[in-house]
């Protein structure tokens, strides 16, 4: 009987070669990670926020020494694992429990933020690159799409700059909106289902969303998560539609490698949510690969704060903190019209 499928001495020691060339920066990221959600729990601070910030103040070690190719690998890899393991949140009969209606308000206002961004870029004087990376995020699922927007992207020098901007910024409008929103919207004389639809469908994060939904009440709470779920089920197609688009005009990256027809993280998302609608996916499982997705993002973000200094980040300029804030402002005032014209 052969035994040609266990792994020989030289695999091992290849194996183990490359966890002592990556194990020291993924370690440190892992470890960062875990703090910010300790400070998250305890403080009540974003854990995104937190493993951001607390990344950047250790950029140090992904300058030089034992921690750059881990630090480098987590930023990549492990950000794509953690978008991958979404789709398990997704699936056909969450979709359809709004109603076609509102799926479309929805679906709509993302698109329409999307391309407000590349107007609003351009008038501007701001990079397509950008546009898209804002856009995306504040349309879609805040920090998640921003990270797995620019893992698509052609790479120049401004990328990972623009990368953390764009992830502190939706964190940050992110938590302000979880405060304001709801006193706002009170004063549109709303019920509590169509309160959860404008918090959903408005607010960058998820962990927002829910605080922010209830925070009024339990229908609310539960509405705001569903119509948020929904937005996240639109990363896959828009990342595959700026892949597709991105490789037909020939952009390319240094090493004039043309971007893949169809990311694979794109693809590991689709077939988790396939998986997920065709009840393939039992409800222990999928709550296990759920946090686990979570944790993947929240140490992938650490990693990329540790990759940026603070000081490129205050290059980005005030055209880009306009250009966020006004698509914000754009999809809050899209969807409030929309909810106040569909009741």
């Amino acid at each position: 009987m052969s035994l040609s499928f266990l792994p020989t001495a030289e695999r091992i020691a290849g194996w183990r070669d490359r966890a002592s060339v990556l194990g020291p920066g993924f370690l440190v990221a892992v470890v960062v990670g875990v703090t910010a959600q300790f400070i998250s729990e305890h403080y009540g601070a974003p854990a995104m926020l937190m493993a951001l910030l607390l990344g950047i103040a250790f950029h140090f070690l992904a300058e030089e020494g034992r921690c750059v190719a881990g630090i480098e690998m987590t930023a990549k890899t492990v950000l794509r694992i953690g978008v991958a393991l979404l789709g398990v949140r997704i699936s056909v009969d969450l979709l359809l429990g709004l109603g076609w209606e509102l799926i479309g308000l929805v679906v709509l206002g993302v698109v329409l933020t999307i391309c407000f961004g590349l107007l609003g870029a351009r008038l501007l004087n701001r990079g397509w690159r950008l546009a898209l990376l804002t856009g995306g995020s504040v349309a879609i699922c805040g920090a998640s799409a921003a990270m797995a927007i620019a893992a698509v992207l052609p790479k120049n020098q401004y990328s990972e700059r623009n990368l953390i901007f764009t992830v502190l910024s939706v964190t940050v409008l992110s938590t302000a909106a979880m405060i304001l929103y709801p006193a706002i919207v009170t004063l549109f004389h709303l019920d509590d289902r169509a309160i959860g639809v404008f918090l959903g469908g408005t607010i960058h994060d998820v962990a927002q969303v829910v605080g922010a939904g209830f925070s009024v009440s339990e229908e609310t709470g539960e509405t705001a998560t569903l119509v948020k779920l929904i937005r996240v089920s639109m990363l896959a197609p828009v990342v595959l539609v700026f892949a597709l688009v991105i490789r037909s005009m020939g952009e390319a990256e240094a090493s004039d490698k043309r971007p893949p027809l169809i990311p694979g993280f794109v693809i590991a998302f689709l077939v988790f949510a396939t998986l997920n609608s065709v009840g393939a996916v039992p409800v222990v499982v999928g709550e296990a690969l759920a946090e686990l997705s979570r944790w993947a993002l929240l140490i992938a973000i650490a990693a990329v704060g540790m990759k940026t200094s603070l000081r490129s980040i205050t290059d980005v300029g005030g055209q880009a903190i306009i250009l966020i804030v006004a698509e914000t402002v754009f999809i809050a005032g899209f969807v409030l019209a929309g909810i106040l014209w569909l009741t």
